[in-house]
């Protein structure tokens, strides 16, 4: 059998760097087979279920590296809370390109991908919400006021991506990031 000419994940971040910029229904396959490195026929043969298995394919790879470098640190409890917060935040920033990236589940959750998807995306979502909620717990907030933290943090996130990508500077979510960690340790 010859090597694969495109390693999996370098393939996958082709993908998900077309479906970030266009979604679910704008991305077409001539752009995802080029993003991929590959010829369309080689795609297919990669994807037989087609777009569909290509965008869960890059949801289930994201989700994997959120769950290692995000999730898994926030409630690796070897590490202090604040070592912990701050590593998290520092792969969130790597995860969305210092905040030049807008976030798959966003592009993905418009039109027909929320439908595709939304399960997928709701589970990604709590499970944020879940990692913080811990982290607020382990730094002795009480269990519904780390919950309120979580969601806000999950908020920031969020919404500072639109705002920088829309107003074209990451200062924003930089700052959305330093408030973040401020909410936590202050």
């Amino acid at each position: 059998m010859r090597p694969q000419k495109v390693q999996d994940p370098e393939m996958l971040q082709g993908l998900m760097s077309v479906l970030r910029a266009k979604g679910y229904d704008g991305a077409s396959l001539m752009e995802l087979a080029e993003a991929a490195g590959l010829k369309k026929a080689s795609l297919y043969h990669r994807f037989p279920g087609g777009k569909k298995e290509m965008a869960s394919a890059v949801l289930a790879y994201v989700e994997d590296w959120v769950t290692q470098h995000i999730y898994g640190v926030l409630v690796n409890e070897a590490e202090t809370p604040k070592k912990r917060l701050a590593l998290a935040l520092d792969n969130t920033r790597q995860l969305y390109q210092k905040g030049e990236a807008i976030c798959i589940f966003r592009a993905m959750s418009m039109d027909t991908g929320m439908a595709l998807f939304g399960e997928q995306i709701a589970q990604g979502l709590q499970q944020w919400v879940d990692a913080f909620t811990k982290l607020g717990t382990d730094l002795k907030r009480s269990k519904s006021e780390a919950k309120a933290l979580a969601i806000q943090s999950l908020i920031d996130v969020q919404g500072s991506l639109v705002v920088a990508k829309g107003m074209g500077t990451t200062d924003i979510f930089e700052d959305a990031l330093k408030k973040i960690r401020a909410r936590y340790v202050s």
